[in-house]
């Protein structure tokens, strides 16, 4: 049993919330932690160090409810590439998107000119109120990369959308390439990152590099 505030805790919940904002977040969704409330490790020989954590979790759009979730966090023994498995279990339901996420795809497809922005948020915090459901979609991008870039030592948070530009596909998903600078907790470091996102109302979220 660890304490929560225990920061081998908090990083392996960082990993959690990366994974679980990959899986289930969206431009009318975005999940936050609110609290840690249990964690204990477990040491399996020659495999690695599994987390187990009780989540508490809030949407940042609809900030009376709650969730609780479970995870498991795996790192394996000296893997420095291999991203650590992370399973999730949410009890309770998540607010239904699909008004909002269909609203937004609708928007952006009929769009004349593809969609091109930077800084969100601003050097004052501020994020435009048009612009919260891509600030929310990076937060889904940056959850692919922060999970697949984990290890026990990292505690990594998107800092900033630094550039975001919407790419014209044949098909039906909307494209993203992001910019986005993530802040390293331990180490202190700021760091960029190329990522793209495919996303559609009824398929959800794949980042494709």
């Amino acid at each position: 049993e660890l304490s929560p505030s225990h920061f081998p805790a908090t990083r392996a919940a960082a990993a959690a919330l990366g994974y679980l904002r990959y899986l289930r977040g969206g431009p009318g969704r975005g999940l936050e932690l609110r609290e840690l409330r249990r964690a204990r490790r477990q040491d399996i020989d020659d495999v690695g160090h599994k987390y187990y954590l009780e989540l508490e979790l809030e949407d940042v759009l609809d900030k009376d409810r709650t969730v609780n979730c479970t995870a498991e966090v795996l790192y394996h023994l000296g893997s420095k590439t291999s991203a650590p498995d992370v399973q999730v279990t949410v009890q309770g339901e998540l607010r239904s998107t699909e008004e909002a996420d269909k609203e937004f795809y609708n928007r952006i497809r009929s769009l004349e000119k593809e969609l091109v922005a930077e800084n969100i948020p601003d050097s004052h915090g501020n994020v435009p109120p048009e612009l919260e459901p891509i600030h929310l979609l990076a937060w889904v991008a940056s959850g692919y990369v922060i999970w697949q870039n984990s290890t026990e030592n990292t505690k990594f948070h998107l800092a900033q959308v630094k550039h975001v530009k919407q790419v014209k596909r044949s098909d039906e998903d909307l494209q993203f390439d992001f910019v986005v600078l993530l802040h390293e907790m331990v180490s202190q470091e700021v760091l960029p990152w190329e990522v793209t996102l495919l996303w559609h109302p009824q398929r959800g979220a794949q980042v494709s590099q």
